[in-house]
């Protein structure tokens, strides 16, 4: 095993060792306090009654008579997302094959989902980042009627995943599994795709090319192709064992899909069988496992959003994972993937150049991951190197039925195409896809998997600015067209929700194209997309020596080195007048919703911490 490997695991065991200890026995109590063969027999008669009440006949006959497990179905099923659109029919397919398992299951409860593409740039993407820990408390409320065995978590994207995630790990002492929807098939290409956003920001396209560009991009259901943050969160459940193997990029509509949604069923009905002493997902989520998610999202270049996701999630079950954590193994993690925003190719791609698969396996056997772990298939993560494949033949009219089998197979030993997918004795780069950088400012994470070496590294005299908008006047004014660092504030949890500034890409792109010299400084979040340009972002402390930097100030980044500075006197920068944050809270206070998150914005905590509301 890889020894940053080693040290950073064990250095997260032991500074993790009384909030560990503290989680595990608040889940072995729970567990405790249901000594029934299943859970619902631990309720009154009255209690039970109203839990069967919706239930068939037969369905009340069984679950009455029989001590056969009962899973809940939590859904993020939506119209909105493309990605979610799928779930529409799943509980149903999940009830029927659950049935033929031994179990059955019930639509527990569905939470909110809301689009990052659509809100992107506009007022609603200040909800964004808070709508997570409202999925982890809706899901906890689907839960607390205390009648289920096991979960089934239907979501796919953004803040959904890490959301209903918080919320299982609450009941940490019932088996659960994910369920995926798939990718949608290819589209427009993302290289033309990135050229129309860079000509409609430089005015040489108008609002009818720019939205058919988008339209035929984002085209049908199916979650969004581009390596974002709803594509990383499917690699790293997988390689936390919390999905079917090689189940995140099956597209849907396809057979295969279908089987595997079965199978998730039958699967979940064994884990939370009475006859065998059931683990939780909560014992699945261990410091080796916490410790896989990150190795696989710096190998991929993965999503930025999970610097702050997945240090809520190891918290919710008792981890003190750090960005430190995420910055001491990217130092020794390769690159193997290039996928849009840090290649050209996209998610089905990959998929079918080897997927999750081939770099499990390359990353197992360097001796950067751990394998003994717990998984929802078995005990060992080699089992998530291989494949899925439809055995026998398959109808319509057996598509739901025991007929409709599964077989595994050795695919992802080599890649299938190495402009996709690199082995580790050949990597894209020999660290991995992020890097802290740290300063008197405060500490920042920078994207590096998309960033050319050339520009990893700047100083510039800085342009402040406290919103998305003002920097797009100040583009379309030209008082951008120089070498600078763009520092845009403001932009926190607690200031304004932390909304994503993707927005900002396509003009910045342009600046970097025209030869200018251009970085990105910002407390903000720039999202799984973030692009080619060098950009220090989830700056914390949000409300620190930022709000005293004024125009014209010296700033480097310095990825190469993890360093970031300005050229002013720590004194005489502390002595400035300080930028009224205030004023930036009270106009994000009103409007689409913002006025009912006031709680959480007075409450949360800083990114560094997962941004989270909630306390674990």
């Amino acid at each position: 095993m890889n020894v940053i490997l080693q040290t950073v695991t064990k250095d997260l065991i032991v500074r993790s060792h009384l909030s560990r200890a503290n989680y595990l026995e608040k889940i072995h109590t729970m567990r405790a306090n249901n000594r029934t063969q299943v859970a619902r027999q631990n309720l009154g008669a009255a209690n039970q009654a109203h839990g069967y009440a919706a239930l068939g006949r037969s369905e009340k006959i069984i679950i009455r008579e029989q001590a056969m497990p009962l899973i809940a179905i939590v859904s993020a099923y939506n119209d909105v997302l493309s990605a979610h659109q799928p779930f529409k029919d799943y509980p149903e397919q999940l009830k029927l094959s659950l049935k033929q398992s031994g179990a059955l299951g019930q639509f527990a409860g569905g939470v909110p989902a809301m689009c990052d593409g659509v809100t992107q740039g506009r007022a609603g993407m200040e909800l964004s980042l808070f709508s997570r820990d409202v999925i982890a408390m809706s899901t906890g409320i689907a839960l607390s009627h205390e009648l289920y065995d096991g979960m089934l978590l239907l979501g796919v994207c953004d803040k959904i995943v890490p959301g209903l995630l918080l919320g299982a790990l609450a009941f940490g002492h019932l088996p659960a599994i994910f369920v995926a929807a798939g990718p949608m098939p290819s589209g427009l290409s993302n290289e033309d795709k990135t050229n129309i956003r860079k000509q409609y920001a430089q005015g040489q396209v108008d609002d009818t090319v720019l939205l058919d560009t988008e339209m035929a991009a984002y085209h049908s259901p199916g979650t969004c192709t581009f390596y974002g943050t709803a594509n990383s969160n499917q690699v790293l459940l997988e390689a936390m064992g919390l999905m079917l193997p090689g189940a995140a990029f099956v597209q849907p509509n396809n057979l295969l899909r279908t089987a595997l949604t079965a199978e998730s069923a039958k699967t979940i009905a064994y884990l939370s069988s009475s006859k065998k002493s059931p683990i939780g997902i909560g014992e699945m989520v261990t410091a080796e496992s916490i410790i896989n998610a990150v190795v696989i999202l710096l190998a991929t270049g993965g999503s930025t959003n999970h610097t702050i996701h997945w240090l809520a999630v190891a918290r919710a079950a008792g981890w003190q994972l750090e960005w430190a954590d995420f910055d001491a193994l990217s130092a020794v993690v390769p690159l193997l993937a290039r996928v849009y925003p840090n290649g050209s190719a996209d998610i089905n791609d990959m998929h079918a150049a080897g997927g999750t698969a081939f770099l499990l396996k390359e990353l197992l056997d360097a001796g950067l991951m751990w394998n003994d772990v717990h998984t929802v298939v078995g005990q060992g993560l080699y089992r998530f190197t291989q494949t899925p494949y439809l055995l026998g033949s398959i109808t319509p009219s057996n598509i739901h039925s025991d007929m409709l089998k599964i077989a595994y197979q050795n695919t992802g030993i080599h890649s299938l195409n190495l402009d996709v997918l690199r082995p580790v004795k050949l990597p894209f780069q020999a660290d991995g896809g992020l890097k802290l950088v740290q300063g008197s400012l405060g500490c920042a994470v920078v994207k590096i998997s998309a960033v050319a070496l050339k520009y990893r590294r700047i100083t510039a005299a800085c342009l402040v600015f406290e919103s998305q908008e003002s920097v797009h006047e100040a583009f379309k004014a030209g008082q951008l067209n120089r070498d600078l660092v763009l520092v845009v504030r403001g932009q926190g949890p607690k200031a304004c929700g932390m909304p994503e500034l993707h927005k900002l890409t396509p003009l910045l792109t342009v600046l970097q194209d025209s030869g200018y010299k251009v970085a990105l400084l910002t407390d903000g979040r720039m999202s799984g997309a973030s692009g080619k340009v060098l950009s220090a972002i989830h700056l914390t402390p949000e409300a620190g020596l930022m709000a005293h930097i004024c125009d014209d100030d010296l700033i480097t980044i310095d990825a190469l080195t993890g360093t970031l500075s300005i050229n002013v006197p720590l004194d005489e920068l502390k002595a400035r007048s300080r930028y009224a944050y205030t004023h930036s809270v009270l106009k994000n206070t009103i409007g689409v919703g913002r006025e009912l998150f006031s709680l959480f914005r007075r409450n949360v905590s800083p990114a560094n911490q997962g941004a989270t509301v909630l306390e674990f």
